[in-house]
Parts: structure tokens; C-alpha cells; sequence
């Protein structure tokens, strides 16, 4: 059986053949696009219904090759980001993209409002501006009247999910994103959303991850010659699939799946609220098969990515296995920033704004692209190790290996450092764990493979994994000394 995965991240969307035979999943890219935001005067917007139109392009090449044997697709994207439909489904405008600043801001507004105790109690979600609640109150104090047009409220991928089905409705892993969803109750948290003055009328009924949303409309089936395709909502959220992806076979692990968000963590049974994980900034994100994601989010490869695309604006356009060379070549440990320090959130110029941070805390100044990479590697790295400690803090236990997944274990110099700084066996692949763990939730849903345990098996037998242990850790001890004393 054959399965199509759409995967689409900040930078890209692909298209992705997914063939289980003999218990191995391989994988074939049919498809990829750009995905590029678009600002207008009102801010930042993703480009809907030209990444719709790229999609089915993507269907049209997928149905042209294996026609028939295509049994199922799933869309997965990035979290808190969503669409509003108003009267007849219309679309009200592009969704805005989590980067523009119309949220700056609102985390305080709401605090007026519901204290951050009550809010973290009710949702378990990790503070950050860009969350669906920040989103949600600037459409309240900004734009009303369009809001009150609003009669329903759907997350990126239950939005493409409804343009391929024409049925509305809403996913586990995704909603869980918001800091609008209740993990214990396992409903949206209607009580504190009104006190915020926040529609609950918009938000959909949520289904879990491998449910079948409805069959392709017949309008889509003959623009792309799919014929009757299931719709399958998977782990929605990229790191929900990503992490069912991870190819562990004990429970006792931390993973990071990384690409422009690093997403570090563990899987537990229960969501993990209390005063501990509220100080930490930790969150609970829904996971596949009835799990939980503790996590921190971390700022990733996004530092590397927009250091590339100012010098490309600048005139030199360089690859990312070419930017690593170079810093594979500068000197090692000389500053380290907080990749999570709002400085680098959405900068004009990012190596400016990593430099203009080490001048200001009073470090050596990187000044080569190499030694400005180099420094945005090694402090993801020390980040890393961080988040590792807290997390067996709060979970009362070591975390004795440390499993890398997706686009970052591309950079293999960022799995020496991360394998370095931690002092723990970093086991990278598969690269593509988004699209698998989206393939093998289709899987499930079908029947094909029966548990998360066993797609794990499939995962383990079907693709290569490098061990990377950790080097020099002294050197990197005295640095986590000093980069502990930054954050402070």
C-alpha cells in the first residue's frame, strides 16, 4: 500500500510517496515548493492558496504515477498558526504567519486579564507571543469586526484538510499547540477563553491523530486524476509525526527534533503541570498513540537559515554544506548567544544581531560567517544540554542517549557539538522523520501497522542511523559555566 504525505515546513513543502513492504517503509519525494510568506501593509501572511495549488500539483504527480495504489494522504505543517472561515466557509483573508509582530504584547494583556498560573494550569503550553491565544486576542483588539465575521476557527492543517474534503474539523497534536486546549479535560478550555473575551463558538471538534477526516472532493479528484483518496489527519503537528518517527526501543530517551525549531523533549503518559514545569517555561504538546510531548521549544536552524539569507541579499549566496565547512574551520568556543533571546526572533539582519548580542554581553565579537555559524551551532548545542538537565530534573531520571531526527542531522557538525556539550551518544536519522512518522500514522489508520511500537520497529529497519559520541567535553564544560551565567 502506498500513502502521500504532504510535509510542509517554514522554508518548504514536498510531496511524499510513502511504500510499506516486508515491514520497511521507503520513502520517494514526488514534489517540493517554496513556502514563502508574504508581507503586505496589514503584516505577515503564509500564501494559503498558492501552497493549496502546490499540494494538488503534488497529488496530480503522486496520482499520475501509482493511480489506483494511492490509498491515503495527510497533511502535517508547523503549529499555532490558523485560519477563520466565515459565512458559507469563506476564507477570511490569509492567515497571518506566527512572526509578524501584531502580538507584541498581548502575553501581558492576557495576564490582566487571567493570571499566567491559571493560563499554564489550564493549557500546559510553554509562553511564547506567537501562540494561538496571542494570535487570537490581537484579532480581538485589532480587527473585531472580522472576528466577529468568524464562525470557524481551523489550524493550518485542518484548513488544507477542509479545502481537500470539505469538512471542517480539528486534530489532536495541532490544537494542543494553542494555549487554547485543556490536556486534562481534553477539550478546549471554553472557561478562561471566555474570561478573555475570546469566541468559543469557532473551535472545532477535535479528532485524534489517525482518524479519517473524508475522501478527497470530486472536484479535487478529477482536477489532479486522484480518483477516491481518504483523507487521514496524522500527527498534525510536524514534531507529533517527527516524534513518532524517533527510532528508540527503550522509554528512557530525549529527542530533538530539529530544522528551524528545534523541539527538545521527552514522551510521557500524562501532561507534566506544575509549579516546576511553569518556571522551567516547559510544554505539553499532544503526541501519536495517546502520548504527551514534554518539550522545550528552541530556537533552531532558523539562526543559520537567516544568517543565509542576508548574506544572500548581500550578494553571496552560499549553501548550507558550505556555510558548516566554514565553521568547521573557525576557532571553536569563543562566544555563545541565547538562540532563544528575543533579539533573534525575526531580526532584519542576523548576523548583526548575533553580533551586536556578544558585544553587548561582553564576549569575543565573531566576525567571519564561519565564526558567526560556528557560534550559533555550538550555543544550540549547549541549549540542548540544558533543556537535558531540567528535563531529567523534572523527571527524576537520567536520560542516558539522545536521539536526533529530521532536517539537523543533515549538519553533522551540530550533532558532534549537541553529542559534546551533553556528553551523551547522539543517534541522528532518519532525516525525514516528519514525512515517515505522517506515513506510518496513514499506516495505522489503515491497519497496516498496529501500534506506535511497531512503527518504530519499521522505522529502526528501514532507515540508517549515525552514532555520534561526545569529544573534548571538558572544553565544553568550562563554555556551559559561562553560557549558564548569559541566560542568567
Amino acid at each position: 500500500m502506498r500513502y502521500l504525505a504532504f510535509d510542509l515546513g517554514a522554508e518548504s513543502g514536498r510531496a511524499i510517496i510513502g511504500t510499506l513492504e516486508d515491514a520497511r517503509l521507503t520513502l520517494e519525494e514526488v514534489y517540493r515548493f517554496p513556502n514563502e510568506p508574504v508581507r503586505i501593509p496589514d503584516g505577515l501572511h503564509w500564501d494559503v492558496l498558492r501552497l493549496f495549488h502546490e499540494m494538488k500539483e503534488g497529488l496530480r504527480r503522486a496520482a499520475a504515477r501509482y493511480g489506483t495504489g494511492l490509498k491515503s494522504l495527510a497533511v502535517d505543517t508547523w503549529g499555532v498558526d490558523f485560519g477563520l472561515l466565515g459565512e458559507k466557509d469563506v476564507l477570511l483573508g490569509n492567515p497571518y504567519h506566527y512572526r509578524d509582530d501584531r502580538t507584541r504584547g498581548m502575553m501581558e494583556e492576557a495576564f490582566k486579564v487571567v493570571p499566567r498560573e491559571e493560563i499554564f494550569s489550564q493549557t500546559g503550553i510553554q509562553f511564547m507571543p506567537i501562540n494561538s491565544l496571542y494570535q487570537l486576542l490581537a484579532w480581538r483588539q485589532q480587527q473585531p469586526a472580522m472576528l466577529s465575521q468568524a464562525q470557524t476557527l481551523l489550524m493550518m492543517p485542518d484548513l488544507f484538510n477542509f479545502f481537500f474534503t470539505g469538512i471542517k474539523a480539528g486534530e489532536f497534536t495541532n490544537a494542543s499547540t494553542t494555549q487554547m486546549y485543556n490536556p486534562r479535560t481534553g477539550t478546549w478550555a471554553t472557561g478562561m477563553l471566555e474570561k478573555l473575551g475570546l469566541p468559543v463558538a469557532i473551535l472545532p471538534a477535535i479528532n485524534p491523530p489517525g482518524t479519517i477526516v473524508g475522501q478527497i472532493l470530486p472536484r479535487v479528484a478529477r482536477e489532479t486524476g486522484a480518483g477516491e483518496i481518504a483523507v487521514i489527519a496524522p500527527g498534525s503537528h510536524d514534531t507529533a509525526s517527527a516524534v513518532a518517527a524517533v527510532p528508540a526501543a527503550g522509554p528512557d530517551y530525549m529527542y530533538i527534533s530539529c530544522g528551524t525549531w528545534s523541539l527538545v523533549g521527552v514522551e510521557v503518559r500524562e501532561p507534566v503541570i506544575n509549579e516546576q514545569t511553569l518556571s522551567l517555561n516547559f510544554t505539553n504538546e499532544g503526541g501519536v498513540g495517546g502520548t504527551f510531548r514534554l518539550l522545550k521549544n528552541v530556537t533552531g536552524l532558523w539562526l543559520v537559515q537567516e544568517c543565509r539569507r542576508t548574506w544572500e541579499r548581500q550578494g553571496e549566496a552560499l549553501s548550507y554544506g558550505e556555510l558548516t565547512t566554514l565553521a568547521r574551520e573557525a576557532s571553536p568556543l569563543t562566544a555563545v548567544i541565547d538562540p532563544d533571546h528575543p533579539a533573534f526572533l525575526n531580526p532584519e539582519d542576523m548576523p548583526a544581531a548575533i553580533q551586536a548580542y556578544c558585544r553587548e554581553t561582553g564576549q569575543p565579537v565573531p566576525q567571519t560567517k564561519g565564526e558567526i555559524v560556528r557560534c550559533a551551532l555550538e550555543s544550540l548545542a549547549l541549549k540542548y544540554r540544558w533543556v537535558l538537565e531540567k528535563l531529567e530534573g523534572i523527571l527524576g531520571k537520567e536520560l542516558p542517549v539522545i536521539h536526533m531526527v529530521g532536517g539537523g542531522t543533515r549538519n553533522e557538525l551540530l550533532c558532534r557539538f549537541t553529542a559534546s556539550a551533553t556528553g551523551r551518544p547522539v543517534v541522528a536519522g532518519p532525516v525525514e522523520a516528519t514525512a515517515a512518522g505522517n506515513l506510518l500514522v496513514q499506516a495505522m489508520a489503515m491497519g497496516e501497522v498496529g501500534s506506535l511500537n511497531e512503527a518504530r520497529k519499521i522505522v529502526r529497519r528501514s532507515f540508517a542511523l549515525k552514532t555520534y559520541e561526545a569529544e573534548k567535553t571538558d572544553v565544553w564544560e568550562e563554555k556551559y559555566e559561562a553560557f549558564i551565567r548569559l541566560l542568567a
